[in-house]
C-alpha cells in the first residue's frame, strides 16, 4: 500500500473475498489486533488464524463496507486512521442476517516503503444506556 488511506479499501476487499492471505498482508508481522469483542491478538499469525476461524464459519457469507478514513499523520512513517465499518452478517451467522456498525482505529506505519497496520482496534457502536447495538445514521 502506497498511502495509509489505502488500508480501509484493501481491508474491505480481503474481507469480502474471504481471502485471509490478502488480509494478513495488511499487517506488519508484529502487529496487534483487538476485535469488537475485546479479543487481543499479537502477531500477524494470530490475527489471521482468528479471522480464518470466523471466515470458515459464521462470517463465511459476510461482507464489509468501509468508509474513507480520517487520517492523522504523526510522522513521515506513521499515521492514525479512524474509519467506520459496516458488517453485513449472512445466513451462516447463528443470529441470522444482521448488520453491525463499528469504528476502527488503526495505527499504520511505513517500513521499506510500504504502509501496513501496526495496531488495530475495532469497537461496536452501541447505545451506552442499554448496551443494544445501533446503526449510525
Amino acid at each position: 500500500m502506497k498511502e495509509p488511506a489505502d488500508i480501509p479499501a484493501r481491508f474491505q476487499m480481503a474481507w469480502n473475498g474471504h481471502d485471509m492471505d490478502a488480509f494478513g498482508l495488511l499487517f506488519h508481522p508484529d502487529a496487534t489486533f483487538v476485535n469488537r469483542f475485546g479479543t487481543y491478538w499479537r502477531g500477524v499469525e494470530q490475527i489471521v488464524a482468528g479471522h480464518r476461524r470466523v471466515h470458515d464459519s459464521i462470517y463465511r457469507d459476510s461482507t464489509l463496507e468501509n468508509d474513507a478514513p480520517d487520517v492523522d499523520p504523526i510522522s513521515d512513517d506513521a499515521a492514525i486512521l479512524h474509519f467506520w465499518s459496516r458488517l453485513n452478517a449472512g445466513q451462516a451467522h447463528p443470529a441470522g442476517p444482521h448488520r453491525i456498525d463499528t469504528m476502527i482505529l488503526a495505527v499504520a506505519t511505513r517500513r521499506a516503503g510500504e504502509w501496513r497496520i501496526q495496531a488495530l482496534e475495532n469497537v461496536t457502536l452501541v447505545n451506552p444506556m442499554t448496551g443494544e447495538t445501533i446503526l449510525r445514521g
